[in-house]
């Protein structure tokens, strides 16, 4: 099948190419990328040499990529809506790993993101793209939303335990701490090594943009603090909720169980009683889970961790199409991390 990606140059573009050229059925014909145009990707991503020798950054219109069977938006947020009305009706699949099309409400984008959508009537014409939470709604999508890093790492954590009713829906709180590439390979103060190394903080306090997401996803009001943490991969998110008063006394064991429940047969999740870690995630397209119920405090605790590059974006985006083309969903996704 011909590819393209439009923001190849990118991180996630480049986890894009190299997941791309681990799959069978997937051949990238596009690199789009306006700033490194003209740049062979061997030598922008060394690491990507033996697979795309010849392949170079292009700049890209609409009209070089009509008629492709898959065209992966890898974008800084705020741009594919400004390009998916041109391609929606010309392309296979779109796949779509910013945030453009995730929110169903037009007036939360607004809200959250503080500009009007430029295309609110496709918004709901985007199937939501986690798999193990909303598989029927890609089977055979031509257009698809990739949930955010933050979102789906909560999501996995929290979703099988609302819609079972072990935990309440009010006051859930999730912390999640994020290696630096999750902020795009652009320089900044904040991303700079010096800023980074040997630090840890929290952002986006009280108002980051992934909070509505979370919500949308899980069914829960989520009080959303994410923190940046000296490492260059990886997503760590701690969710705690209430237990619900028609759960009874729920111990770790139901908890784990329904875990287990839910992702049993997922070729992407693991749940275990060990404490997830982001280092075991590294490269893979795998979540690790685990759970407890504190009888002390009375506080349920969900833990996830995943590769915010893998999982936590472009994997989720071939795993989704994947889905969306009718192929084998584990094409081209590892599933073993990379260790040490």
């Amino acid at each position: 099948m011909r590819v393209g990606i439009v923001g190849a140059s990118g991180f996630t573009g480049a986890e894009l190419l190299r997941l791309c050229a681990l799959h069978d059925e997937l051949d990238v014909v596009v690199a789009g990328a306006e700033s490194r145009s003209g740049t062979a990707v061997r030598d922008l991503y060394p690491s990507l040499a033996s697979c795309y020798p010849s392949l170079a950054f292009s700049k890209v219109v609409s009209e070089d990529l009509a008629g492709l069977d898959l065209v992966f938006l890898a974008l800084p947020h705020g741009e594919s809506q400004l390009l998916a009305p041109e391609l929606v009706d010309q392309v296979g699949v779109l796949v779509d790993l910013a945030a453009d099309f995730r929110l169903s409400d037009a007036n939360a984008y607004s809200q959250w993101y503080g500009k009007d959508h430029a295309c609110p009537e496709l918004l709901g014409s985007f199937a939501y793209g986690l798999p193990e939470l909303s598989r029927a709604d890609l089977r055979g999508a031509s257009r698809v939303s990739v949930p955010g890093c933050y979102p789906t790492a909560a999501g996995l954590a929290l979703a099988p335990l609302v819609r079972a009713g072990l935990v309440e829906t009010k006051g859930v709180v999730v912390d999640a701490a994020s290696g630096v590439s999750g902020a795009g390979s652009g320089l900044t103060r904040e991303t700079h090594f010096n800023s980074v190394d040997e630090d840890f903080v929290a952002y986006g306090l009280l108002d980051h943009r992934h909070t509505p997401e979370i919500e949308q996803l899980t069914g829960a009001q989520v009080l959303f603090t994410p923190h940046l943490a000296p490492m260059n991969r990886g997503i760590l998110a701690t969710c705690y909720a209430r237990p619900s008063p028609g759960a009874g006394g729920i111990t770790t064991d139901d908890v784990l169980r329904t875990l287990r429940d839910a992702y049993s047969g997922e070729p992407f999740v693991v749940v275990s009683e060990r404490p997830p870690s982001t280092k075991a995630t590294l490269g893979s397209n795998c979540a690790h889970l685990t759970a407890r119920v504190d009888p002390r405090t009375g506080w349920v605790v969900s833990i996830c961790a995943i590769d915010n590059l893998t999982k936590g974006a472009s994997g989720q985006a071939v795993q989704c199409a994947n889905v969306a083309l009718g192929l084998d969903e584990r094409s081209g996704l590892p599933v073993a991390g990379v260790y040490p």
